[in-house]
């Protein structure tokens, strides 16, 4: 997520590093799938970019990019990277998620405990609003807003007065799951980057629930990053109309199209 050194969840440190999926068995907690994944094609991604929200919508890329002094809010134009529009965040913020609705665009800041409203046509800013705590991610299902804070709760919130109307306690087999960042909803699931970690978590926006987990490591390939230092991957995006699924990381020089693999079943062979 930020510059902060953090640790993901023990699942997660412990496994980041295998694409296989756990072996248990039926007596164990219930098992979670764990899906590959197969890269479609790749785009261009500004490699100045310390992406923090990802978002699709009727044929543009919206990202927002965090650190003090350099946050924007973009729309960009995917096959080629380049910037379209931009809106460059107060100096003094660290900018953090965002997420594009019909008529405006709304992004949160890290610390500050506050969020802005952006006209979605022009990127010019028509408000601003306030919240507790931490600013990390937002996504929406069309009816709600979710946002994430780092920790293992999403918030939920009313798309008309951006007010806090409940909150989702995210668990995996009883255990909570906590540094959920950057968020997509997609088919009926709210998808969550972990901070830290080459996973994404797959989350039942009604219990919390994670039901799968994708994994990711070696997307970035040493020899696409240039010789130039990258960060987390970070950064979930879904084209609804073409079924399309999108991710990249901070710093990334590149944005990949994915699919996934269907997982192993539990107790299969590595």
């Amino acid at each position: 997520m930020m510059m902060r050194i953090l640790v993901a969840s023990a699942f997660f440190a412990a496994s980041s590093c295998s694409p296989a999926p756990e072996t248990r068995s039926a007596a164990d907690s219930p098992w979670v799938p764990l899906y590959g994944y197969e890269v479609v094609a790749s785009y261009p991604h500004d490699p100045a970019a310390f992406t923090e929200g990802l978002q699709f919508v009727d044929g543009a890329m919206y990202e927002s990019t965090g650190m003090e002094g350099t946050s924007s809010v973009r729309k960009v134009e995917l096959a080629t990277g380049q910037v379209q529009l931009q809106h460059d965040v107060d100096k003094q913020y660290f900018g953090e998620g965002i997420v594009v609705l019909p008529d405006k665009i709304v992004s949160l800041t890290w610390k500050h405990g506050k969020g802005f409203i952006l006209d979605r046509a022009t990127l010019k800013q028509t408000g601003e609003f306030s919240y507790p705590g931490e600013g990390w991610a937002l996504t929406t299902d069309g009816a709600k807003i979710f946002m994430s804070d780092g920790t293992a709760q999403i918030r939920v919130l009313d798309p008309a007065t951006l007010a806090e109307t409940g909150r989702i306690d995210v668990k995996m087999s009883g255990r909570p799951i906590d540094q959920i960042n950057e968020l997509e909803f997609i088919k009926g699931e709210i998808w969550a980057n972990i901070f830290q970690a080459d996973r994404i978590v797959r989350i039942d926006p009604a219990t919390g629930e994670v039901k799968g987990t994708v994994y990711l490591g070696g997307i970035l390939k040493k020899e696409d990053q240039g010789g130039k230092p990258v960060d987390v991957l970070n950064g979930i995006a879904y084209d609804a109309a073409g079924d399309r699924i999108f991710v990249t990381g901070k710093y990334w020089p590149k944005i990949y199209e994915i699919k996934l693999k269907d997982p192993a079943a539990p107790d299969a062979p590595h």
